[in-house]
């Protein structure tokens, strides 16, 4: 029992020299960025005499005896690792210490893609749709940030900061969209991107995924949607504009009393001078919608200034037909 109780004690000893306060052990830098495969170099400095000095580590361990710097160095960093530690024996207490090494090892992603879940084809505009972004090999995951954009625009974010790995992992992220007509043609990327730090590179490793190109249907709308009334003049042109816009592209159709020439049937905009009164009826069409259009042609009507001028040229010529009558003795 009383060895036990003497190793206990050494234990506990030791556990307060090396844990406590006074390590005289400095890392040259303390905090190392470096990118999968590139080299990496950290110096270890004891500030006071050492007895031994040196680094534990999976790769590259090193120690030295009575030098004041010991370094660790990697040609090429490929394997994850755990930090590695700086380690020092003194001659005075206390007599041992250690300091961790903060090592980030990064790694950008093999591949950063986009696309929607569960759907194909073109979107309806006033649904919701789902786009998922998903990010292949990529560490470490905590320094990992991915920016959603519409164009030049970010319009979400998603951070992994709840999560911890050193070795690369796979992620993604989901964007809930409600596209409208005027996201035709809008396009989505999604972009991986590693905040490291001030010690890592600036600007921050990034990887971005090719664009999704957003197709978007939505119903025909007319340029002019109201009823149109307009006078006819006989011998003159007039134009019926039904243009709409929507995707699919819609097609038209048109109705009237009167019979309506076949090569005109599906035209958008009818001009005509043998147009005759009455109501003729436009409707565009795609595969989401009907919509129509109403015009009404109406004779032109004499104004009341010509009438007027009627009234003044027949009350001129009944007085002169008074006059000469008189004159003549009829």
């Amino acid at each position: 029992m009383g060895n036990n109780f003497l190793q206990w004690i050494l234990t506990l000893c030791m556990f307060y020299s090396v844990s406590g306060e006074g390590c005289s052990l400095i890392l040259k830098p303390s905090r190392v960025v470096v990118g999968f495969g590139e080299p990496v170099s950290v110096s270890c400095e004891a500030a006071r005499p050492v007895r031994v000095l040196g680094w534990e580590s999976a790769i590259s361990a090193a120690h030295t005896q009575q030098d004041l710097s010991v370094q660790w160095k990697v040609d090429s960093l490929i394997d994850w690792i755990e930090e590695p530690i700086c380690y020092g024996v003194f001659f005075t207490a206390p007599r041992q210490c250690e300091e961790k090494l903060n090592l980030v090892l990064y790694k950008t992603p093999d591949s950063v893609s986009i696309r929607p879940v569960n759907h194909t084809g073109p979107m309806v505009e006033g649904k919701e749709y789902q786009l998922l972004c998903e990010v292949q090999n990529i560490a470490p995951v905590q320094y990992l940030t991915l920016r959603w954009y519409k164009g030049q625009t970010e319009v979400y974010n998603h951070s992994f900061s709840d999560l911890t790995s050193s070795s690369p992992v796979q992620v993604s992220s989901i964007l809930l969209i409600t596209p409208t007509k005027a996201e035709n043609g809008a396009q989505y990327r999604c972009a991986a991107v590693l905040e490291l730090g001030p010690e890592g590179p600036h600007p921050p490793p990034t990887v971005t995924s090719e664009p999704l190109n957003a197709s978007v249907y939505f119903p025909p709308m007319f340029l002019s949607p109201e009823s149109e009334v307009l006078d006819l003049i006989v011998g003159s042109e007039m134009t019926l504009n039904c243009t709409a816009t929507g995707n699919p592209t819609p097609v038209y159709s048109w109705q009237s009393s009167h019979a309506i020439q076949a090569r005109m049937e599906e035209e958008a905009v009818i001009t005509s001078s043998s147009l005759l009164p009455g109501t003729y009826i436009c409707t565009a069409s795609n595969t989401l919608e009907k919509k129509s259009k109403e015009f009404i042609v109406k004779a032109k009507t004499k104004g009341r200034g010509e009438s007027a001028h009627v009234q003044v040229v027949s009350l001129s010529c009944v007085l002169i037909s008074v006059f000469f009558c008189f004159h003549l003795g009829i």
